[in-house]
């Protein structure tokens, strides 16, 4: 790990979005990402980028993986195809057992990207249980003292960043782009960007770097 950028833990890195924030944090210049994966064979895609791994599994014990780092973006999830069981396991006791890592480790700042509505888990019978998954584990990290941004982004789709966003406390239901959302991730990492702010995003006309100022 580097000493002259701040480290950046990734959870969820082997994923979709995950991958697209690691490559941001990679070209920046003011972090180093560390990919947080749970198996060894997920390793390697990252090791021949030169960007340090760690191994790590949400459902274990979590104190060694943030050992040396500056901040966290939790960006792992149990994936649509697992049962409610899983879902709890990762999205929201494995989100609560990184935060209670984090802070015990001195971690300065931790940004969660949730979901759109997790402020109201019923609004969805289909997602409900997700919803209130991803709500609990967001009052857990308002209620643990670190420093944080939390993130709600409409449906993801795979189409490219168009960099410009729609950005409030509360947004009509719409889609918003993996990519725009990761390069959102990033940069509410910066400490006088949206430090303790919730807010909920989906595609619009406003820059990104613009949208999250009035956090």
């Amino acid at each position: 790990m580097e000493t002259s950028k701040e480290n950046i833990l990734v959870a969820g890195a082997n994923g979709t979005t995950g991958k697209k924030i690691v490559s941001y944090l990679k070209e920046s210049q003011y972090y180093n990402p560390v990919a947080m994966v749970r198996k060894e064979e997920q390793q390697e895609q990252f090791k021949i980028q030169n960007i340090d791994t760690v191994l790590g599994d949400l459902e274990k014990d979590l104190s060694e993986v943030v050992k040396g780092i500056d901040k966290v973006i939790f960006a792992a999830g149990s994936g649509g195809h697992t049962g409610p069981e899983k879902t709890t396991a990762v999205d929201q006791e494995g989100a609560k057992s990184l935060i209670d890592a984090s802070k015990k480790a001195g971690v300065k700042k931790f940004v969660m990207l949730s979901s759109i509505n997790a402020d109201d888990p019923s609004s969805s019978d289909k997602l409900q249980h997700y919803l209130e998954a991803k709500k609990n584990a967001d009052e857990h990290l308002k209620n643990s003292g670190l420093q944080y941004t939390i993130v709600r982004p409409g449906s993801l789709t795979n189409d490219a960043g168009k960099r410009e966003i729609k950005a409030a406390k509360k947004v009509d239901y719409g889609e918003i782009t993996r990519d725009d959302v990761a390069y959102t991730l990033v940069h509410v990492l910066n400490d006088d960007v949206a430090q303790n702010a919730v807010f909920e995003m989906i595609e619009g006309d406003t820059r990104i770097e613009e949208a999250i100022k009035q956090f």
